[in-house]
This record gives structure tokens, sequence and C-alpha cells, in this order.
């Protein structure tokens, strides 16, 4: 019979400072456990930290949220209030304008010895000898008054805001005056402060080869009534400081910085309401498919199909025409629900994907077998562990539904004005763009870049929240 070896014999001194028989309180280094466990989302949030794009990018959307709740706070502006002396201005700060008071009544210049028309046409028309001003210009008015010239039946009058280097170049035509006899001209056209020339060019069936031009200097003003808006003691001739506008002012002398933000409200509301509301539709309907199988899953399936066949943009336009948006009501509640009705297809497929491979694990046959509910497997194990695929999607719904909503905007099917919004200020903007490229370019940007700081946003999610990626080290 095979004896088994005896174990060595300690001493009892031995025995108390041995380390197998040390109290748990006095451990040895190696005993002690190096580095914590972490849980899916520690381990997800310190992996996705490492990633300077999307840590970026979450910032930026963090801004953006900052601008859009706590930037009225600061900045009260009222993006409806009309500035009709600062029509499409520039970005500015600190700007002092004088206090100059409304023009008198415009009274046109005419020679009573001079004929309205020609008694015969002429072939070749001089050019008129001298442009002057009929008062002060500003601003609100410039009044220019010329000679007449012989055979003329009438003025075309150009403005522009560089010098003209010839025929051809004089601008854009502002007026026209028909008479030979008629020798002012009064205009209140969008002037701002800066440089003007203007250009007279009489003709008589056909313009004349070349005109006369005057340089005219307008300086920052402000009318006595809108003056004493801001200071009701304001006088005439008086310095005052207007009110700056970080971003220029729009078409309607409305500042825009103030409407980037009301336009953030919208367009971020929709962004991100519509993808939740959308993803929370399919990821029910998807799980419910997925767990239920058969004829149920099959019904379901092709009445996602169904949806997926029709043509996204077309039905959605459809979708807004249906359910209103006319003058007066801002447009946000049909594209919502048509955004909803055509866009939960995609989340339905996906969580119906995961709960297939879910549903047969060994801890769902566990649960039904201590007799779990279908309802407590669904959404006490199914949907929870999808959750990380999901909310990856949700990432990268969140820009396509701001592009969406910027695009319809855009072509007039989506916000409707009043109510501002990214697309809506693009489409208002770039009927200007040539002359006035800050009111569609700031819109413009905000949308390219809050698309963009979703998207790599998203990318860090999926990377961060892939259990495949996670670091053994």
């Amino acid at each position: 019979m095979e004896m088994t070896p005896a174990l060595p014999r300690m001493h009892e001194r031995e025995v108390g400072t041995h380390p197998d028989f040390l109290p748990a309180g006095r451990r040895t280094a190696a005993q002690v456990i190096s580095r914590p466990s972490l849980t899916y989302w520690e381990d997800a949030w310190l992996r996705l930290k490492r990633n300077r794009q999307a840590l970026a990018s979450l910032g930026i959307v963090s801004a953006l949220l900052l601008l859009t709740l706590v930037g009225p706070l600061f900045w009260r502006v009222d993006p409806a209030a009309q500035e009709l002396n600062r029509i499409s201005e520039s970005p500015s700060f600190g700007v002092r304008a004088r206090v100059i008071e409304e023009p008198g009544t415009y009274e046109e210049l005419t020679r009573s010895d001079w004929p309205e028309s020609p008694a015969a046409p002429e072939r070749a028309l001089e050019i008129p000898r001298a442009i002057g001003l009929l008062d002060e210009p500003s601003i609100l008015a410039v009044r220019l008054r010329w000679e007449p010239v012989e055979g003329a039946a009438g003025y075309v009058i150009y403005r522009s805001d560089r010098a003209p280097e010839g025929a051809g170049s004089y601008g854009v035509p502002v007026g026209e005056v028909l008479g030979g006899n008629r020798l002012s001209y009064e205009d209140r056209f969008n002037l701002s402060p800066g440089e003007y020339y203007y250009t007279i060019v009489a003709k008589n069936g056909m313009e004349a080869d070349r005109g006369i031009t005057r340089k005219v200097v307008l300086e920052p003003g402000i009318s006595l009534a809108d003056a004493q808006l801001l200071r009701a003691d304001a006088r005439v001739g008086e310095i005052l400081s207007l009110p700056s506008h970080p971003l220029g002012t729009d078409y309607l002398g409305r500042d825009l910085l103030a409407r980037l933000m009301a336009g953030a409200r919208i367009s971020l509301f929709i962004g991100i309401l519509a993808p939740l509301l959308w993803t929370f539709t399919g990821v029910l309907l998807g799980g419910f498919a997925g767990y239920a199988g058969g004829r149920v899953d099959g019904v379901l399936m092709r009445v996602t199909d169904l949806v997926m066949a029709l043509p996204f943009l077309l039905f959605m336009i459809l979708f807004k025409v249906v359910l209103g948006g006319g003058p007066g009501e801002s447009g946000i509640v049909p594209m919502l629900l048509s955004m909803v009705v055509l866009s939960w297809t995609g989340p339905a497929r996906l969580a119906r994907g995961q709960v297939l491979q879910l549903r047969e694990s060994e801890f769902i046959q566990a649960s039904r077998l201590l007799g779990a509910s279908p309802a407590w497997l669904l959404f006490r194990h199914l949907l929870p562990n999808t959750l990380g695929v999901i909310l990856v999607s949700l990432t990268f719904s969140i820009p396509s539904a701001i592009f969406t909503e910027a695009f319809l905007s855009f072509i007039g099917m989506g916000v409707v004005p009043p109510t501002p919004s990214w697309g809506s200020m693009c489409n208002d903007g770039i009927q200007r763009f040539l002359t006035y490229p800050h009111e569609f370019l700031f819109p413009a940007v905000f949308i390219s870049v809050t698309v963009l700081a979703f998207n790599l946003l998203g990318d860090g999610l999926r990377d961060a929240l892939d259990p495949k990626m996670r670091s053994v080290s």
C-alpha cells in the first residue's frame, strides 16, 4: 500500500509567519489585486477618451448645446428685431454713428426750358457734363443732380461699390429717369456706410456708350427716430455707440448671432428628438419581431420592407404638404411626424438582428427556465444587451436628421419663416451670397461643423462600445 508522504512539520513560530497562514489584513504584495475590474461602460469611456477626434467632437457638441441653451441668457438680442438702417451689415464691434435727421420731402428737379423728348432721334449722345448733390448724402438717402444732354429722352443711374474701369463696369442699375428735362434722382435702396460710385448714362432708345461717374462717401449714421429708441434724449449730430453684431445682420437687419442661436434650438431639437423617437419605435418593433419570430416576425418585416421601399425624400415632402405648415405655422410638428414615420425601419432591422442572435443564448435559456416572462426577457435582458449598437446607430442618425431638416428648409419644405432654422437661413443668405457672403457662410458652417462632429463622435462610440475591441492590457 502506497503511503502519502507526510507534510513537513513546521514550528509554531514558522506557521505564524508563513504567507499561507497570514491574516486577511496582512497579505503580501503578490496577493493584492493590482488592477480593479472595469465595467463595460467604464472600459468604453476609457477607450473613448483615448480617441482624440471623438473627444474633440464631444467637446464641439457640448459647446453647441451650451450655445443653444445658455447663449441666449448672455446674448439678450431679439432674433426677430429689425434694424432697417443696418441691413446686411458685416460683422461689427463697437460701431459709432452720427445721429442724422430724416431727409425732407424729395422734389424732382426739372427744366421747363428743356424738351422732355428730342424733336429728332440722335445717333450719338454726349456724356452728362457734371453730377452734383441736392443735399448732404447719408445712409438714408443720396440725391443726385446732373446737367441735361442734348437729344436725350431719359437717363439711367448705375451704382457700384468700386470705381468703374470703363463701359460695362458701371455696376447695378438702380433707377431710370424718363424725360430729357428731368435731372435728378433719389437713391434709398439698401444704403450702408462706405464708398459708392454713381454713373449717369443718357439714353434715347439706346444708351450712350459712356457716362459720367461721381464718388459718394457715406459715413456711419442712424436716424433720429431709431436713435431715440436706443436713448430717449438723443439729438441730431450726436455720436452714439450702436449695438454690436459679432456675426453681422441679415437682409432685414436682424442679428445673425441671435438668429443662429434660435435656429440651433430648432435644428438640434428636430435633429435629436426625431432620431430618439424613430429609434425608440424601431427598437420596440424590431425587438418584438425578433423575439416572437414566426408569422409575427414575417408580417412586421414585410411592413418594414414596404416602408423602406418608399422614396424617402418624395414621401417626406408629401407628408409635409398633407400635414400642413402654412403661413404663421412653424412646420416643426409635420416634419417630426414625417421623419418618424419614414425612418424607424433601420433601427427595427438592427434590433431584430441583435435579438435573433441573443434569444438562444445560455443566460436567456436560464432565465426562461426560472420562469421569466417574455416581457421580462425582452426588456430586462435582450434589449439592454443591444444598447451599445443602438446607441451608435442613434449617434449616426442625428447628423442625418439635422442635414435632412436643413435641406428641406433650404428648398422651402421644412421650417416655415419667420421661424428661424439653419436651413432656412442658408436659403435666405444664398440669394445675396455674391454681395453679402456672411449671411450664407455662418449658418452653412454651423451645419457642417455639427454634422461632422456627430459623425466623428459616432465613429468613436462605435469603436469604444464594440466588445471585440476591448483592450486586454
